[in-house]
């Protein structure tokens, strides 16, 4: 019973954060946040903006903030989550392509960086080869094996390996 409640609650979230991301987004959201902006601006004047309004305004937006931090969080992990499973599903389906980069994501930062390395030393190659529109990958080419050498050595390092 409470794994359904965990699933109904995180769908709940889902939904909602889709939602709020969708209208926050809009051209109503901003529409109403603008007429709330100048809605607090017109009851500060009657109010003299004495210390309760401000009170209430810094109150109030500050639980707005910290709630859509949350919500805009998880829109756009779900939406990150997506793209790294579209650009997986392409390295895994084009045969020339790196499976070693399907889930780079989950690399180290110094990882990530010996790999833009390799394609950095990648770039200078094509252009010294003049054909641009050759295709290289970590696991292509002989001509770039001395590369890749250094580039294996370079991980293992990094990983502990």
């Amino acid at each position: 019973m409470e794994r359904k409640n965990k699933k109904a609650f995180s769908n709940f979230f889902e939904r909602f954060s889709a939602f709020v991301t969708q209208g926050t987004g809009s051209n109503a959201g901003f529409m109403i946040a603008l007429i709330l902006l100048l809605s607090c601006t017109v009851a500060g004047l009657v109010f003299h903006f004495s210390d309760g309004w401000k009170w209430a305004i810094s109150i109030g937006t500050s639980m707005i903030t910290f709630i859509m931090v949350f919500v805009l969080q998880k829109a756009q992990n779900k939406d990150s989550l997506a793209i790294q499973l579209k650009l997986n599903e392409l390295l895994a389906a084009h045969e020339l392509a790196s499976n070693r980069l399907v889930n780079v994501e989950d690399m180290t930062e110094e990882e990530l960086k010996v790999i833009h390395k390799y394609y950095s030393k990648l770039s200078e190659f094509a252009l010294k080869e003049n054909e641009l529109q050759s295709s290289h990958s970590i696991d292509g080419s002989h001509e770039l094996k001395h590369i890749k050498d250094e580039i294996e050595e370079e991980l293992k390092k990094k990983s502990g390996n």
